[in-house]
């Protein structure tokens, strides 16, 4: 069990990106599979890098690569030797279409709130992502999601909210495991679940006062908070 509580420093504005995603890692590592490791770790999508740290210091991890491509590696370095990791975090400037790494490289590859952004489209995961996961190894993601479609007056409040085409990257849970499923055959285990932390990932980033969470906060209660979800993604390579 990790100790979430020594985070709190970090559920502000000024490092939260949406949702909290301390709490989303936090859930997606409890819950892998039975004999997942981190001892080589990609984190997919690090923004800031604290998930990188979070990985880091509450796993089995020895190497984490904070891998992003809007946040510059080298103020993500910054913060990672201004938290004395800078011997296990590795921060990259990269495009997730197009990775430097050898092909299966890494024990886990981690993605929160990040994957929905390039991985919606057929192809991605099993070209892009699952080539650099050693056999026997795991990529764990957690992406926003869709309990169901919305229609009428609630599917125009849904997509004035994601503005438009983003609207096309949420998807539910049957969406997401027939994709992986499709692309992975028989090469992969796969699972598709419901994060627990729904409300409290919701609350902190309402809290955090960012102009965004209080944006996000007037659609939600329009009706769009009982129609998401986050789920957590569990891909085990054979």
């Amino acid at each position: 069990m990790s100790s979430i509580e020594m985070y709190k420093k970090y559920f502000t504005k000024e490092y939260l990106m949406g949702p909290n995603s301390f709490r989303l890692l936090d859930e997606l590592i409890r819950k892998r599979p039975e004999g997942a490791c981190f001892n080589r770790t990609l984190d997919l999508g690090c923004g800031y890098a604290l998930t990188s740290m979070f990985v880091a210091n509450e796993t089995d991890a020895e190497h984490v690569y904070a891998f992003d491509l809007w946040v510059p590696a080298t103020e993500n370095y910054r913060r990672i030797q201004n938290n004395g990791l800078e011997d296990k975090i590795i921060p990259i400037h990269g495009d997730a279409m197009d990775m430097p790494f050898a092909e299966e490289y890494f024990d886990a590859i981690v993605s929160v709130d990040a994957y929905h952004y390039f991985g919606c489209k057929e192809g991605i995961f099993s070209e892009k992502v699952l080539p650099y996961v050693k056999k026997g190894g795991t990529v764990m993601i957690a992406v926003p999601g869709l309990k169901e479609q919305p229609q009428g007056e609630l599917k125009v409040i849904f997509e004035t909210w994601a503005e438009g085409d983003d609207s096309e990257l949420f998807k539910t849970a049957s969406w997401w495991e027939k994709l992986l499923k499709d692309e992975c055959q028989d090469r992969c285990d796969i699972e598709v679940k419901e994060a627990d932390c729904y409300d409290i990932a919701w609350r902190e980033w309402f809290e955090s006062g960012h102009e965004y969470g209080i944006r996000d906060k007037e659609f939600l209660d329009k009706g769009l908070y009982d129609i998401l979800n986050f789920l957590l993604i569990y891909v085990r390579k054979e």
